[in-house]
């Protein structure tokens, strides 16, 4: 049944959404967090865990940006087919968008990528649309601070690279990240597709909730494998050395050209700020 969405609402929405997300990370997150602080074993680690959740708690308690580096907006768009909506898409997230920066005072971080003009209201946001069934419009968004987006990677694997070139070219960019990604961080997988699929496919999965493994049994083992191997790096929080360099691996994938293998690594750093809503 055909169902009318308003403009006000989404722009409200976004609003809340993106004012939330700067401030107060998603449960799944702060869980994994928790667990980090409990269980590792670095002294230098430990403190620098615990330091993260204070931080947490500032921020939540005087709902001030969790980190200075408010992000770049990422939206990943599920509109139902019966949906109806009477105004543009994109316009409307950037005008929620622009309404929580002004009101959060969120540091404006969007900039023209060779005049390096920023544009003042840190739009416009990154949208990724999908049509799907039903009459609803899913938003899930993603603020992606430039410390750890800078240290994503993609590359062009061979057939013969296989699972174990995967992981090989895993533990390259993290290593490459070090310190400088804020770990201990979150890693979004896409495998597959080409070469701008694959890098849309490690967003999606770094936009699942954190920590929830694959439906794929075949990639929920390789996220397994990654996570074990990466924290074997003894990197550890802020780089200081531990055992949790890395709080949780997502891939996705999807079919490829026979004579390629496309990899993206997309890393998001612990402040690992999201958030979805549904109209």
């Amino acid at each position: 049944m055909r169902r009318a969405i308003k403009k006000a609402t989404l722009v409200k929405a976004v609003k809340k959404l993106v004012l939330k997300a700067s401030f107060e990370l998603e449960p799944a997150v702060e869980r994994l967090l928790e667990k980090a602080a409990r269980s590792e074993t670095s002294a230098e680690g430990r403190i620098a865990l615990a330091i993260i959740r204070e931080n947490l708690k500032i921020a939540r308690a005087k709902k001030l940006p969790i980190c200075q580096d408010t992000g770049l907006s990422v939206f990943l768009v599920e509109l139902g087919r019966e949906a109806r909506l009477d105004f543009d898409l994109e316009d409307a997230i950037n005008e929620g968008l622009r309404a929580a920066t002004a009101e959060g005072y969120l540091r404006r971080s969007v900039a023209d990528p060779l005049s390096r003009k920023n544009t003042g209201d840190n739009a416009p946001a990154i949208v990724h649309l999908r049509l799907v069934k039903g009459n609803r419009i899913k938003l899930r968004l993603l603020l992606k601070g430039a410390g750890s987006e800078n240290k994503s990677m993609v590359r062009m694997l061979t057939p013969a690279d296989g699972r174990e070139g995967i992981k090989k070219f895993v533990r390259e960019a993290v290593t490459k990240a070090g310190g400088q990604a804020c770990p201990p961080i979150f890693i979004g997988l896409g495998i597959g597709g080409d070469l701008e699929l694959c890098a849309i496919l490690a967003k999606r999965a770094l936009a699942r909730p954190a920590g929830l493994p694959s439906k794929d049994r075949e990639l929920a083992k390789l996220e397994r494998e990654i996570l074990r191997e990466v924290n074997r790096l003894g990197i550890g929080p802020a780089g200081l050395g531990g055992k949790f360099t890395c709080l949780a691996v997502a891939a996705e994938k999807a079919p490829c050209h026979i004579a390629s293998l496309p990899v993206a690594v997309n890393i998001q750093c612990w402040a690992h700020r999201g958030g979805a809503i549904a109209l």
